[in-house]
């Protein structure tokens, strides 16, 4: 099966504040954006996949009219950090994710290795549906990352080290087992 995989499109949070499962809108230049998007991926696929957050399912429905949400392709949630900017969570707070964000938990929020089991049970829920021979998936950075994790074997600590800009697309096979993935393109 061949996947694409965009992140959402530029939105309106000033630059340095944290946001994740908080609902933000996309830019007022959404509309030039998805359609250099659609310029670049193809015409028509057998499924779209959404994270159910405004700013993804906005962009999906750009591909289809008919968008399959699915809670597991939100972003990392980041609880009490949500919409601060980062320099002003607390030292005390902030230190401890950093130096592991695989396994600290945000305050009333998730860490990473809870992003990756719901995006490694996505992928595994898309594996055995070979029915479709083109699907669309529309999500976030922190999603992206743990797709490649899950695609390549690399280690969760490393996740942050790939950089996904708005807009990026992936491009993978996603074969009936690991064995037959394989990166496409990444543009």
């Amino acid at each position: 099966m061949e996947v694409h995989v965009i992140r959402h499109t530029r939105v309106e949070v000033r630059a340095g504040i944290c946001y994740g499962q908080t609902d933000v809108e996309p830019t007022a230049t959404f509309e030039t954006e998805a359609r250099k998007l659609k310029n670049k991926l193809p015409t028509s696929f057998d499924l779209v996949y959404s994270s159910p957050l405004r700013r993804c399912i906005l962009l999906a429905q750009e591909f289809s009219g008919q968008v399959v949400s699915d809670n597991r392709l939100k972003e990392m949630h980041f609880g009490q950090w949500e919409l601060k900017p980062w320099n002003e969570i607390p030292e005390s707070q902030i230190t401890p994710w950093y130096r592991d964000f695989v396994n600290t938990l945000t305050p009333e929020g998730e860490n990473f290795r809870a992003v990756y089991g719901r995006v490694q049970e996505f992928m595994e829920d898309l594996r055995k549906n070979a029915d479709n021979q083109k699907v669309l998936i529309v999500c976030h950075g922190g999603v992206i990352r743990s797709i490649w994790c899950y695609l390549l074997g690399i280690p969760l600590e490393n996740a942050f080290k790939i950089p996904v800009e708005f807009g990026e697309i992936l491009r993978f096979h996603l074969g009936k087992s690991a064995v037959d993935d394989y990166i496409i393109q990444k543009k």
